[in-house]
C-alpha cells in the first residue's frame, strides 16, 4: 500500500515521503496514529505544496538563525538538575530542551536539528554546544548545576 508519511518514522522514511509499505502496517498501525495517510492523487497534490512550504519556511528560519549567531555567541544557560554524587545527571539534557532554554533567555527561536549535540548533556559541569544553519556556526555555554 502507497502511503505518505506525516512525520519521520525510524526505519520507514522521512516527513512527506511517499512509501510503499504493508497493507496490515499502514492500516493497523500507521493511519490509525496518524503518522501516514494513503497516498491518492489529491493527497500527493497536496502533500508537494505542504513540502515546498516547509522547505521555504526551514529556510527563513535558517537565514534568520545565521543573524542571531552574535547574540547565541553570548548565551551561557545555567541549568540546574537532580544528579547522583557522583556528577550524573538522571535525565539527559537534550537538543529540544537546550532550545526552549535559548527562546526563555534570548528570545531566539531555534530549530533543535540545528543543534548540533550528539547525545544527550549527562554530566554536571560546562559544557559547549554548537549550533549550526545556513553553513555558520555559533557555539555557546551551558553550565550545569547538581540540585
Amino acid at each position: 500500500m502507497k502511503i505518505i508519511l506525516l512525520k519521520d518514522i525510524a526505519k520507514v522514511g522521512k516527513k512527506y515521503d511517499i512509501k510503499d509499505v504493508a497493507d496490515g502496517f499502514a492500516l493497523n498501525m500507521l493511519i490509525p496514529r496518524g503518522q501516514a495517510q494513503a497516498a491518492t492523487a489529491n493527497a500527493i497534490k497536496n502533500i508537494e505544496i505542504l513540502k515546498a512550504t516547509d522547505l521555504t519556511e526551514k529556510k527563513v528560519q535558517g537565514e534568520l538563525l545565521a543573524k542571531s549567531f552574535e547574540v547565541i555567541k553570548n548565551i551561557t544557560l545555567n541549568l540546574q538538575e537532580k544528579a547522583s554524587d557522583k556528577g550524573h545527571l538522571f535525565a539527559g539534557i537534550t537538543k529540544e530542551r537546550l532550545a526552549e532554554e535559548i527562546l526563555k533567555v534570548a528570545r531566539i527561536n531555534i530549530d533543535p536539528e540545528s543543534i548540533k549535540l550528539e547525545k544527550p548533556l549527562k554530566e554536571v559541569g560546562e559544557h559547549s554546544v554548537t549550533v549550526e544553519a545556513s553553513g555558520k556556526k555559533a557555539e555557546f555555554k551551558v553550565i550545569i548545576e547538581s540540585k
